[in-house]
């Protein structure tokens, strides 16, 4: 079986040499192929898989995920979710007040995608309530490897040993990559168009140059990180217990800010973007916007987390007792001040230089 596979290997290659015109080396011990029934197959597949996870703050449930945009009520306010972005607005609407009973209604119909990227229409609470039961509970294990991505796109080529045909597609994305496994035949035997790059939990990347690698890093660090496959929907948030009231004030008067994003009733307030807020230790606050300056004041409290407290005389779309989410340092190195109060959001972006 080994020499076959390999025979097979070397046509695909063989004919892509002859288009491309290169000589392609291939290592005859030891190279795996990509064939239906293999280790390597239910790997690609398993880290292909939709992650049900991600909207556990709506649905809870790992599963699958509920469709977007969908409608949500929650603590009586209703919310249009148009992005994973809002997952965000629902956890500040929860965390706003301490001893509140947070609740969560899901407006009906609603399509829900498994993990094998089915999907199916849910048209009230009681169908919901039944695929929910279905799903593994928090921290169970199951298929589904969260702890790296592919780089999309990906190239790869299906050798169909009846037919002697070889097929060149693209893979674009997760679903994509999960049906091309799930579509090979007992006849066809596939590889990847190498380097490929994958993405680990931590953000950084490593370059895969061949199948043994991609086979042998995916079960290196397969079990290696959170799933984050439960329902404890601030535990990424900024441990506001980590910093004192003083040293968020030492930290907000330490750099300017630019104002990044201004979400206000559910409207982004785009004319806001860009301006730069000083903060004084003497309680004042300037802010420059299109080379016109105004002035106000800020203060910093503890009430439920810390609180960033905005007064101006203009822009006064950002007047409130904002409350502290989360610090978080964006790809550019920055620290992005994640600002909430109900559904209204402020980022503000650290600019030291």
């Amino acid at each position: 079986m080994n020499r076959f596979v390999t025979y097979i290997l070397s046509m695909i290659f063989l004919l892509s040499s002859c288009a491309k015109e290169e000589v392609i080396n291939i290592d005859e011990s030891d190279e795996p192929a990509i064939v239906a029934t293999s280790k390597l197959a239910d790997l690609i597949q398993r880290t292909s898989l939709n992650d049900g996870s991600k909207d556990n703050i709506i649905d809870r449930a790992n599963c699958f995920n509920i469709q977007l945009p969908a409608t949500v009520t929650v603590n009586g306010i209703t919310l249009n979710v148009g992005s994973e972005d809002d997952f965000d607005t629902i956890e500040a609407i929860f965390e706003e007040f301490e001893n509140d009973e947070d609740e969560l209604e899901i407006s009906f119909p609603v399509t829900i995608i498994l993990s094998d990227y089915t999907q199916l229409l849910i048209n009230n609470e009681n169908e919901l309530n039944s695929y929910i039961d279905s799903c593994n509970g928090e921290n169970e294990i199951d298929d589904d490897i969260e702890c790296l991505d592919f780089q999309y796109p990906v190239g790869a080529s299906v050798f169909n040993t009846i037919s002697e045909i070889v097929t060149d597609i693209i893979v674009a994305d997760d679903e994509e990559m999960y049906d091309f496994i799930d579509e090979l035949s007992e006849n066809d035997v596939a590889t990847f168009t190498f380097p490929i790059t994958m993405i680990l939990s931590d953000g950084s990347q490593r370059s895969i140059i061949s199948l043994n690698q991609l086979e042998t890093e995916i079960e290196l660090v397969k079990d290696d990180c959170d799933e984050d496959d439960d329902f404890d929907f601030d535990d990424d948030d900024f441990d506001d217990t980590s910093i004192t009231e003083q040293e968020f004030i030492d930290y907000l008067v330490s750099c300017p800010y630019i104002i990044d994003e201004v979400e206000i009733n559910d409207q982004h307030l785009e004319n806001l973007r860009g301006a730069t807020l000083i903060f004084v230790a003497d309680g004042t606050l300037s802010a420059e916007l299109n080379n016109v300056t105004t002035n106000g004041t800020w203060s910093v409290s503890t009430d439920n987390g810390l609180r960033l407290s905005l007064t101006m005389d203009t822009l006064t779309e950002i007047n409130n007792n904002w409350r502290l989410n989360k610090i978080e340092t964006e790809d550019d190195g920055k620290d992005q001040v994640d600002l909430r109060i109900g559904i209204d959001e402020l980022k503000l972006i650290k600019n030291c230089n």
